[in-house]
């Protein structure tokens, strides 16, 4: 009994992250499915104070360092 539930327990977890890992993408217009865009793929913009160090962005005196 106890390795009929673990077996559905791990079958249920293995539904459910099945779908995350396999998300193709398909193109609006032809239907086909294309290579996914890589969202995360922008740089997060750093910047510095008039000292010179790395700060928050959002900071007074703060200027965006050229990368």
């Amino acid at each position: 009994m106890r390795s009929i539930i673990a077996a559905l327990a791990a079958m249920t977890l293995m539904a459910g992250a099945a779908p995350a890992l396999a998300a193709p993408c398909k193109d609006a217009k032809t239907g086909k499915f294309v290579k996914c865009a890589n969202k995360a793929a922008a740089k997060p913009t750093k910047c510095r104070d008039a000292k010179g160090k790395f700060t928050k962005c959002s900071g007074p005196g703060a200027k965006p360092v050229k990368q």
